[in-house]
């Protein structure tokens, strides 16, 4: 596995302190990375800044779904070399990194981003290098780029059914509902797009309130009050849409739990909460809080126990500074996209991005979530089951809800 740290990328990007790129010779160590032999695959995940402790695992899960298919001969008689990259949780440096990769190594594909506005920075990038980006995170819609696999689920297949959940009477009846979200692009869409479902279903904007914080805020004890000054309005059971992303998360976690609010007092959805959100936290105190998503490490089957199993003899084999014992959805579909990929190459028997294109319908993949994933020829979205899941006590989710198969992927909301 390749890898260039932040520093030396932006040595050989010319990336100044205004951010932006001059050209440089490059460096030794990536021009003997372009000899011919390996087919190379780029990831766009960062290990360092705010989002590290989420993306950086994403890395090492590409490498091992690499390692994988390299031990059964590779693919079209290439092995695969993967390119790990440092973004810094920076968001142009998403883009430049994925400039570099596609210009630079030729890589067939990349593997990369978390935040929508990191993978709104590469967009344009792969689409002008006609490059290919497989997106491992559900997301806001709203978007069907030829360049782009979205590997996981856009709104219609998995906030709103978790949504509807709550509001039913299998959930808690809920009737109000306060929107906390860190201030960009998917938090502020996936909103707008509930405010367009809560009116479709009669409910009165007096019944909502939404709130935004910077990237990396920590601090949430006057929002918190903010909360039950709201639950303290009374008309009806309320819960928290919770949309803030990477380390505020837990933060956010800790003080709702310091104050005392139960989930049974007012539930949290948290929509981008993983399994690795709760580590650290002491969950006895967050039983019963949400989540949604296309994979929950608690899912049963053959495919998940030897998924959980290879990670856990990966990390140990390789030394990978994660917990063995945990996996988290967007591993898991960073992993599907590495197989789904080399699938499409192998029908196309070429690495050529229309070609591999090309050969996308019909694909279908054992998912370790027990589902079998699939696309068509209609766009490149991925067909997913989801899941609802409740915090335990033991810093995971038990699986309240689950769809009996998976929903056709819907790109575009009709409540935007």
């Amino acid at each position: 596995m390749v890898k260039f740290s932040r520093r030396s990328f932006l040595q050989a990007s010319g990336v100044a302190a205004a951010g932006l790129a001059s050209p440089l010779a490059m460096p030794a160590y990536l021009r003997s990375a372009r000899a011919a032999g390996p087919v190379k695959l780029g990831c766009l995940f960062s290990s360092s800044g705010t989002m590290a402790n989420l993306e950086g695992r994403l890395n090492y899960v590409v490498k091992m779904a690499a390692d994988e298919i390299n031990a059964k001969g590779g693919v079209n008689g290439s092995t695969i070399e993967v390119l790990v990259s440092d973004p810094a949780s920076d968001w142009p440096l998403y883009a430049q990194s994925a400039k570099q990769m596609l210009q630079q190594e030729k890589v067939a594909a990349l593997f990369g981003c978390w935040t929508s506005v990191s993978r709104k920075t590469v967009l344009p990038v792969v689409e002008q290098e006609n490059g290919l980006l497989y997106y491992p995170l559900h997301f806001e819609g709203d978007e069907n780029s030829k360049n782009v696999v979205y590997v996981n689920s856009p709104p219609a297949s998995s906030v709103l059914p978790a949504v509807d959940y709550l509001m039913g009477d299998e959930g808690v009846s809920a009737k109000r509902f306060f929107m906390l979200g860190s201030d960009y692009v998917w938090p502020r869409t996936i909103n707008k797009q509930l405010k367009g479902y809560f009116k479709s279903k009669g409910i009165k904007e007096s019944a909502w309130k939404e709130e935004y914080v910077p990237f990396g805020f920590s601090n949430f004890q006057t929002l918190v009050n903010q909360i039950r000054a709201f639950a303290d309005e009374g008309g009806g059971q309320p819960v928290v849409i919770l949309t803030v992303v990477g380390n505020s998360i837990p933060d956010f976690m800790r003080e709702f739990a310091n104050q005392g609010i139960l989930a049974t007092d007012i539930p949290v959805l948290g929509l981008d909460m993983v399994e690795a959100d709760l580590e650290g936290l002491d969950t006895s105190k967050l039983v019963g809080h949400l989540n949604c998503w296309a994979y929950l490490q608690n899912a049963k089957g053959p495919a998940n126990e030897a998924f959980l199993k290879n990670w856990a003899g990966y990390v140990k084999a390789k030394n990978v500074p994660f917990s063995p014992d945990v996996s988290i959805d967007p591993m898991v579909s960073a992993y599907d996209s590495v197989h789904l990929w080399a699938m499409a190459a192998a029908k196309a028997g070429s690495f050529d991005v229309p070609e591999v294109s090309k050969a996308f319908a019909g694909l279908t993949f054992d998912c370790p979530s027990g589902y079998k994933i699939s696309m068509t020829g209609e766009n490149n979205y991925v067909a997913r089951g989801v899941f609802i899941g409740s915090v335990n006590d033991k810093q995971g989710f038990d699986i309240l809800w689950q769809s009996k198969d998976t929903p056709k992927p819907v790109p575009f909301s009709p409540y935007g």
